[in-house]
């Protein structure tokens, strides 16, 4: 028997949630999410999160401040948000970047908060 869970997602379709991320494809336990073109802004509070995200950024550049640090992220950079972890971003010029969450953030709205 094959596997039938195997999808496809086209971020051209993709929903938006509400902070303007898309939702690109999600299994059981990970999920991932585009954040196009974010256009440069303040640092949010911080927040903590019920989930633990890698990002890799595809163009653009931004600060994760993170438990006290400050981390630049450019063009080709990866990281880590550990579950928990507070943390914000400021966008320093158009961002655009892939997440994966596990578990997946957008379950029963863990991202929208």
């Amino acid at each position: 028997m094959s596997d039938t869970t195997v999808i496809k997602v086209d971020s051209s379709n993709s929903p938006k949630g509400q902070l303007g991320q898309k939702y690109l494809a999600s299994g059981k336990s990970i999920s991932m999410r585009l954040w196009e073109n974010e256009e440069p802004n303040e640092p949010k509070e911080p927040t903590a999160r019920e989930y633990e995200t890698v990002g890799y950024v595809i163009n653009g550049r931004a600060e994760l401040h993170i438990e006290g640090q400050t981390i630049l992220l450019e063009p080709g950079s990866s990281w880590v948000v550990p579950k928990g972890a507070s943390h914000t971003y400021k966008i320093l010029e158009a961002f655009t970047a892939v997440e994966a969450t596990s578990p997946p953030a957008q379950v029963h709205g863990r991202d929208e908060n």
